[in-house]
């Protein structure tokens, strides 16, 4: 299938400009829009979302740096090429500094220009080819709405197939987050009971003393406040899978109760006389390690032999090398359908950050972080100022190293020679300054930056200035 056009679009005070730069760039792979009211572009910026836009320095309203700022501002994977006649190096390092990918002095020679945009052209395609085989690949990568491609996954997914049709127990361990609950319904799905129930209990969240109603029912009048019978989750779960999620937070009265159930697959209703048979699996998930829980006198031993007659250990996201990105695009789309934006995923230095942590937190602190920076994203990219601050906080140097790691062209800021504030650092003062100026008023103090008041908003939530 063929990519869409990439779309350009050319900035330019001079109608005249505006024709010769039309015609000079006309291609079939490219689709050009053109305005001579920089306002009017980053209106166009918004509605039409161009990947390439090239825009005079000097123009009534607006200058082109503005235009810069605010389109980086908005998604810094634009590729911003600045055109002058009044042309210094100043403002040329200022330029690049804000993210442009070229400053061009005018007048531009047809054939250079053609050159640059025809370099940012092929870029551009990469860049979606690469997005396209990225979803893909997610897509290929999932195996019962697990997603992985890495060895650890696929030797995951290989044990999962192999025990699904068999087991009566399983025992699945790991940290917090890594998605046992996904391999107990993986299991179940897979398994000769799917068209049955698949029942959770998370032992972590039950009152001690209601566990076996829970597990077992109970008759009317059993106990006080039992007003009539309740269907315990072993009947729920006839023919089908009882999950029991954190099994280590049972207590050791009911682990008894619980062996004897899965033994005989029978339950007595608390106050009944009668037993009920039951055609139970089950699975349970613990991110203790229960061998130390039975040293220590913690845990049943003939529970855990029962249990664990087939173990399965579920990775820890830092061991998963190469699927970080698999699951950042994932969460991004899970995400954006969710909140009902157009995201197309994460700038370098976003991507960097998530790159440099360690995931204590394993799958399920990366689904709150994507979950976080759609929420927060003003544009179609994900920056590292809309990520959690404890997340930039982390990196070493904070944002400014990973500015620099990032590279030229993304908006990012480099370190200053030492001894020198740095470009981010003297940012933070002028806001500081300027808020504390105005007496906090935000208003006055974008007039006193000479910036919109938007402008001044996003940078104080990337500084953390309130």
């Amino acid at each position: 299938m063929n990519n869409p056009p990439v779309v350009l679009l050319i900035i330019d005070d001079s109608a005249g400009n505006l024709e010769l730069l039309s015609t000079a760039l006309r291609r079939p792979e490219l689709e050009i829009i053109t305005t001579q009211d920089p306002e009017e572009g980053l209106d166009l910026v918004l509605t039409r979302h161009p990947q390439i836009v090239l825009t005079d320095l000097v123009m009534p309203k607006m200058s082109g740096l503005e235009v810069l700022e605010r389109i980086v501002e908005f998604d810094p994977s634009i590729d911003v090429v600045i055109m002058t006649a009044h042309y210094s190096t100043e403002t040329a390092v200022e330029a690049i500094k804000k993210g442009a990918s070229d400053y061009l002095n005018k007048p531009v020679r047809l054939e250079t220009i053609r050159n640059r945009v025809d370099q940012l052209l092929i870029s551009v395609q990469r860049r979606m080819r690469a997005q396209g085989l990225q979803r893909e690949l997610a897509e290929s990568c999932q195996f019962q709405g697990i997603i992985g491609n890495s060895p650890q996954m696929w030797d995951l997914f290989s044990r999962i197939e192999r025990v699904a049709p068999h087991y009566r127990t399983v025992l699945v361990t790991g940290a917090t987050g890594t998605g046992k609950d996904l391999v107990a319904q993986a299991l179940h799905k897979l398994s000769p009971v799917s068209g049955g129930n698949f029942v959770v209990l998370n032992c972590s969240a039950v009152v001690e003393t209601l566990f076996e109603s829970e597990l077992f029912g109970h008759v009317r009048g059993s106990f006080t406040g039992a007003a009539g019978d309740k269907m315990g989750l072993f009947e729920h779960a006839h023919k089908g899978t009882l999950f029991l999620d954190e099994i280590g937070d049972m207590p050791q009265s009911t682990q008894a109760k619980l062996l004897r159930a899965i033994q005989n697959q029978e339950v007595q209703r608390l106050g009944s006389l009668v037993p009920r048979k039951v055609d139970v699996r089950i699975v349970a998930a613990t991110n203790r390690d229960l061998r130390k829980a039975v040293d220590d006198k913690a845990f049943r031993e003939d529970l855990y032999y029962r249990l664990s007659m087939v173990e399965i250990a579920t990775p820890g996201l830092a061991e998963r090398e190469g699927d970080l990105p698999l699951l950042i695009r994932h969460f991004v789309s899970k995400f954006s359908t969710s909140y009902g934006k157009a995201i197309r995923g994460l700038t370098r230095r976003a991507e960097i950050i998530l790159q440099r942590h360690s995931w204590p937190g394993n799958v399920r602190e990366l689904e709150n972080v994507i979950g976080h920076a759609c929420m927060m994203v003003m544009g179609e990219v994900i920056d590292a100022a809309d990520l959690p601050a404890y997340m930039i906080n982390a990196v070493p140097g904070g944002a400014v190293s990973v500015a620099t790691a990032a590279g030229a062209g993304t908006g990012s800021a480099p370190l200053a020679p030492s001894g020198m504030p740095s470009l981010e650092e003297s940012e933070r003062t002028l806001l500081t300054q300027a808020l504390d100026k105005s007496g906090g008023n935000q208003t006055q103090a974008a007039r006193l930056l000479r910036i919109s008041r938007d402008t001044l908003r996003y940078r104080m939530k990337k500084h953390g200035l309130h």
